[in-house]
């Protein structure tokens, strides 16, 4: 069975890398993903892992709100601009942009102020990444037949995230031989800044019309103000339309759920290394976790070999239920053990799990949204991922012991993804009141634009 499971996964790939339009769209997002693990990672060991700091709840809670809260709550408007501008500018100018905010945040390293320079350039450094991967995924059906959608959002965001753990590992090797000071931090970070401009102009090879949005005929495209204008008006008719949408309503809630569920493990995880298992040793524990990180990686890359034939075999639905379920197994299972054996064994799990569902999600939303519309569902799928991510860590905190080691929390959190996997599983088995998607016609955007 593992062989011919297998051999799909490899027939699959080959028919899609023979697209020429999919092979320069997948390469913008593996040389991307590659840059943001080194970047992430550079980020977070020179935050996290310092010798001189010991992390507590709150000061971890804080790291997670100022990098990822900001971006999240203005997300739906760069939906907007995915909807109305040409994606290949978009994923050429960001490239671009990041690779100057991350300029700026080395600078910021070697000044040696960790303080709010330092997380507002951080800040925009993801906040134009996130634009970057929403554009990637409402690019994806203009370079990929319909019939092919699951196998490439398994194998494009499950390979740019093994890329990014690559890179992570680059990034870790780098700190080390750099002696871990500032300056080496910001030598990671330039490495980084390198990978994003070689996305840019990996982009830059394809055509500016080729991955949409699609224009009704005779429409041209307005000028910025009006765009600006007319924002939250399109954010409203996004809003309206997914709602009439049992499917893709529902996949974001679950979406949702699991992120939160995993904002307080990803809390968790870093106090238990830091505080617990190695608490007199940042560079230990540094090492270890990235063996962690290692070990959840290659559970991420796994999704990718089993969700497309699970997904043959039984609906896209069920494959985010029982993905949902199986994480309340691992945890209620191994949380309560506290031992690093098992935490492997649980990231390896949930990381699985979290890609998974992610492959699901994204091919609903494709499969069931309107082109006129993908760009602000996808950054509402952005923002489900992001925001709840944070309130996760942030609400956690305020319970969580310096250590990281709470019995109570592990039981709170299998319990979660139970009541999250029926809850899903009871919604989105309800008919939709719009009922299924519509083509994007022309009467279609007109109505979208109306309304």
């Amino acid at each position: 069975m593992s062989w011919i499971t297998r051999s799909a996964f490899v027939s699959d790939l080959r028919v899609l890398l023979a697209a020429r339009d999919f092979r320069r769209l997948f390469s913008t997002r593996l040389v991307s993903q590659t840059g943001d693990g080194v970047f992430t990672a550079g980020v977070g060991t020179y935050v996290f892992f310092n010798a001189t700091t010991f992390t507590s709840p709150a000061k971890g809670a804080a790291a997670f709100t100022v990098v990822y809260l900001p971006y999240s709550l203005i997300g739906p408007f760069a939906g907007v601009f995915i909807d109305r501008w040409s994606r290949r500018q978009i994923l050429v100018v960001s490239a671009l942009l990041r690779s100057v905010f991350v300029v700026l945040t080395a600078a910021l390293m070697v000044s040696g102020r960790n303080g709010p320079p330092l997380y507002i350039a951080v800040l925009l450094v993801l906040g134009v990444n996130r634009f970057f991967l929403a554009s990637l995924s409402a690019a994806l059906p203009h370079v990929v037949p319909d019939d092919e959608l699951v196998m490439a959002n398994s194998v494009s965001p499950t390979a740019g995230g093994i890329m990014a753990a690559i890179g992570g590992i680059v990034a870790l090797g780098l700190n080390a031989a750099t002696g871990d000071t500032e300056r080496g931090a910001a030598i990671t970070l330039l490495v980084a800044g390198g990978c994003y401009a070689a996305a840019g102009l990996v982009a830059m090879t394809m055509r500016r019309d080729l991955l949409g949005p699609n224009r009704e005929p005779g429409v041209p495209a307005g000028r910025l103000p009006g765009e600006l204008a007319s924002v939250v008006a399109d954010l409203a008719a996004g809003a309206r339309y997914v709602l009439r949408r049992r499917g893709p309503a529902s996949a974001l809630g679950a979406t949702g759920a699991g992120s939160f569920l995993f904002g307080i493990l990803s809390l968790m995880s870093i106090l238990l290394y830091r505080n617990y298992f190695y608490p007199s040793s940042a560079s230990v524990a540094e090492g270890h976790y990235a063996v962690l990180a290692g070990v959840s990686a290659v559970g991420y890359g796994c999704a990718a070999l089993v969700i497309p034939p699970a997904s043959r075999r039984m609906s896209k639905r069920a494959c985010i239920t029982l993905l949902l379920f199986a994480g309340a197994v691992v945890i209620g299972a191994l949380g309560e053990t506290f031992d690093q054996i098992a935490f492997l064994a649980i990231g390896f799990c949930l990381y699985l799990a979290r890609q998974g569902m992610a492959i699901c999600t994204v091919t609903i939303l494709q499969e069931e949204v309107d082109d006129v519309y993908r760009g602000r569902l996808f950054a509402f799928y952005d923002v489900m991922f992001n925001v709840t991510y944070v309130a996760g860590a942030d609400l956690s905190a305020a319970f969580m012991p310096h250590s990281g080691k709470s019995p109570p929390i592990i039981a709170l959190v299998a319990a979660g993804y139970v009541v999250a996997a029926a809850g899903y599983w009871m919604i989105s088995r309800q008919p939709s009141a719009g009922g299924e998607r519509g083509t994007s016609s022309p009467s279609s955007a007109a109505q979208a634009r109306s309304s």
